[in-house]
């Protein structure tokens, strides 16, 4: 596609994060932490599924050390993006992996990938009394770890995990939603859904990278004009070396912050 030149003041939005998921062994965690010390916006993302621990996009223990190690002033913004177990885990009440990521690493926030394309399993709250039970579970991990912000990924299949959240008064503030029709597949979507009511934290995903971002949030502000929100992404950073490895391309997301700099969003203080 041709390249979308950068339009400053294009967009009236507050970008609240730009989070790059899939930081993996591939990069040095002081190497994250040199950029967030110079970006304070950004956001690493890291992908926890135990079948999947130490191949490309899922960091292994040893990296996860390393990184609660370089982040021991908890200056870092870290997203963990739950897959698989811990998202079955969470959902039958368990949030002690998350408390363990929260006060060991620095986790500022959860992303609670609850689809089968992230190997969980929906059948939990595929019917109305287990999607309760669920929602309850949530709501009560909430309570519990108020340092920390649980993201729930907004698609069709999620349905009876975050639509209840919009029938409440008052929903915990430590509750948002990540817009992903694309469920994580990274697939772009060709229209950005309507932002949710005021009261509710939110961010996109799908189909963002270096080559695009100017021009989706650009649309993204048409759809969510002078609201606060972050965008995500992680299929757009991440490259091939000559010798076939799949890394996570920290030119890549440098590239987006560029992007993104350039169109004069600033993020929320």
């Amino acid at each position: 596609m041709p390249e979308v030149e950068d339009a400053p003041a294009a967009a009236p939005i507050t970008l609240r994060y730009i989070g790059f998921c899939g930081a993996d062994d591939s990069c040095e965690p002081a190497k994250l932490k040199e950029i967030s010390s110079q970006h304070a916006y950004v956001e690493w993302g890291v992908l926890f599924r135990d079948d999947k621990r130490g191949l490309p996009r899922y960091a292994s223990e040893a990296w996860l050390a390393e990184l609660g190690r370089v982040n021991s002033e908890r200056q870092m913004r870290l997203a963990g993006h739950l897959c698989s177990t811990h998202v079955d885990e969470l959902l039958r009440g368990d949030a002690s992996f998350v408390s363990k990521l929260h006060h060991e690493v620095g986790f500022q926030r959860v992303q609670v990938n609850a689809t089968a394309a992230n190997g969980a399993d929906v059948s939990v709250f595929a019917q109305e009394e287990g999607a309760l039970r669920c929602v309850d579970a949530l709501k009560q991990a909430m309570l519990a770890l108020p340092g920390v912000e649980f993201i729930l990924q907004r698609n069709e299949q999620t349905r009876p995990l975050w639509e209840p959240f919009l029938e409440q008064a008052s929903p915990p503030p430590n509750v948002s939603f990540l817009f992903d029709e694309s469920m994580g597949l990274g697939v772009s979507c060709g229209v950005w859904a309507a932002p949710p009511p005021s009261h509710i934290t939110f961010g996109y995903a799908g189909g963002l990278c270096p080559a695009n971002i100017s021009e989706q949030l650009t649309q993204i502000s048409k759809v969510a004009a002078g609201r606060t929100l972050w965008v995500d992404m992680e299929t757009g950073v991440r490259s091939k070396r000559p010798d076939g490895a799949d890394i996570f391309d920290l030119d890549k997301a440098l590239e987006c912050v560029g992007h993104v700099t350039r169109l004069g969003l600033k993020p929320a203080a």
